[in-house]
């Protein structure tokens, strides 16, 4: 954990055959050919038709639409363009809430409420190994060669490189969220308390405890690092608050949402939070050394998850996910509307990927690969 978390922006090592979509595509329409006689593309037909719903029909999702191509409920998991579906990986049995692609591996992490930790390789897309943690995993990160899932009463810990694995104690009821900033471990639980821990240079012992960050009145939803040496926390309680990482005391609290602050993200000068009161605020710093709100997006629903990411043509593109089972997906800075995911429960997890693909874990266990296209590139076949 020596290594420094990679910004978002920076480059990431190239890995053969997930950075190769046409493996991915060669090997999914195999198996996709091969149970139903045919390769289904999950995309709306050439002709027009007269959908008038935003909705995914249900009898699609089934197989068995018998309206075809004059449905007008949606017969695709993606509304809009420059986004497919690569392949689908589908063993987790609760819901995916982590995935994580540690710097200079070739295999993908994936956490669940089905108590295990998935292991995934990149080059065939199979699992190669799974972990039974015992109790329900609540959220996943990596930082270095380390990969942590946060559980209850504990956060566990695997070394990569080594294959050491650890249990860090302390935490208080489940640990929802974690981040590493300045390598040191932040897990924040059900107690509204964000536990630390300092890493150091002991084999036998990498983590010591460190500290506890107290100023929550409900649990920790979710946690960000950010320019300045600064940490953010979102709590059930509404609030965020802003935490001085050299002196690991709070330096501000954040009261813009009413209701839970369910995602935090800092994205070029800019704090992200998302809350289950449908809104997405933009917060800025001031002149007088605060943070406020400089505009609001609204959405219909609660959003539970926001993730900031590039797409083929180089144009930052923000996602909502929301829990109506879907994920807007938003230009920046102007928040014009590129497209809208589907699922068959709330999309949870969104996890940028190397080559222009990236992840979304779902309530049913579902992990999905999608790819950005270009305008001229055509639509990826998927079942």
């Amino acid at each position: 954990m020596n290594a420094r978390v990679a910004r978002r922006g920076h480059p990431v090592p190239c890995y053969r055959d997930i950075r190769n979509p046409s493996r991915f595509l060669q090997n999914h329409n195999q198996t996709s050919t091969a149970r139903t006689g045919k390769a289904d593309n999950g995309a709306r037909s050439s002709n027009p038709k007269p959908h008038s719903s935003a909705t995914v029909c249900k009898y699609w999702i089934n197989g068995n639409c018998a309206h075809g191509d004059r449905c007008w409920n949606l017969h695709s998991w993606f509304r809009g363009h420059a986004v497919s579906p690569l392949t689908k990986l589908h063993q987790h049995k609760k819901t995916v809430t982590g995935i994580k692609l540690p710097v200079g591996s070739d295999k993908l992490f994936s956490s669940s409420t089905d108590g295990t930790v998935r292991v995934w390789d990149c080059h065939t897309g199979q699992c190669v190994k799974l972990i039974n943690l015992g109790a329900e995993a609540r959220c996943l990160i990596s930082a270095g060669s380390w990969v942590f899932a946060g559980v209850s009463n504990t956060v566990k810990a695997w070394n990569i490189q080594t294959a050491a694995e650890l249990t860090l104690d302390g935490p208080k009821g489940h640990v929802l969220s974690m981040a590493v900033c300045n390598d040191i471990l932040f897990a924040g639980a059900m107690d509204g308390v964000i536990y630390a821990w300092s890493a150091i240079s002991d084999a036998n012992v990498p983590f010591k405890p460190l500290a506890t960050l107290n100023g929550h009145s409900r649990a920790v939803v979710c946690l960000t690092g950010g320019p300045g040496d600064k940490l953010y926390s979102g709590s059930m309680d509404h609030s965020i608050k802003v935490w001085d990482l050299k002196t690991l005391q709070c330096t501000m609290t954040l009261k813009g949402h009413t209701d839970v602050v369910t995602s935090l993200i800092c994205w070029d000068r800019y704090l992200f939070s998302s809350s289950l009161d449908c809104t997405v605020k933009l917060w800025t710093a001031t002149q007088e050394e605060t943070l406020e709100v400089v505009y609001t997006h609204h959405e219909e629903h609660g959003v539970v998850r926001i993730n900031g990411m590039i797409d083929a043509k180089a144009k930052p593109i923000l996602f909502c996910s929301c829990n109506n089972n879907s994920v807007g997906l938003y230009e920046m800075p102007s928040f014009s509307a590129r497209g809208r995911l589907f699922s068959k429960k709330e999309i949870r997890v969104i996890e940028e990927g190397p080559g222009g693909l990236f992840f979304t874990g779902d309530g049913t266990g579902l992990l999905t690969v999608w790819k950005w296209l270009a305008e001229s590139e055509p639509k990826i076949a998927s079942s």
